[in-house]
């Protein structure tokens, strides 16, 4: 499995549209082969928003980079206006997991 963090500057007083126009996008990653979630995170203590994107491969990542849907995707402008600067992809490959052990 992969995760990709992509990192979003937002501009100052843009944020509450920003979220908005980000939560009502439409989901046409939602159907691709190999996708997991999304979790769309607020930062707490500067201006980047993050969504980390979770995929079954960096193949099926990578198709998604390349197919019609993600083109379409890239063109609405409404989001890209509301950035002060570029959005940065970084990608991990997940070698552990640990989570918190829940009594029944």
């Amino acid at each position: 499995m992969i995760i990709v963090a992509s990192r979003m500057p937002v501009m100052k007083g843009m944020e509450r549209e920003f979220e908005r126009q980000f939560l009502g996008r439409p989901k046409l990653v939602d159907m691709m082969p190999g996708f997991i979630r999304n979790e769309f995170l607020k930062p707490l203590n500067n201006d980047c928003y993050v969504v980390l994107s979770y995929w079954e491969s960096r193949e099926e990542f990578e198709a998604w980079m390349k197919s019609e849907a993600y083109q379409k995707s890239q063109a609405r402008k409404t989001n890209r206006d509301l950035l002060s600067g570029p959005v940065q992809l970084d990608l991990h490959e997940v070698i552990g997991i640990s989570e918190r052990v829940r009594e029944m």
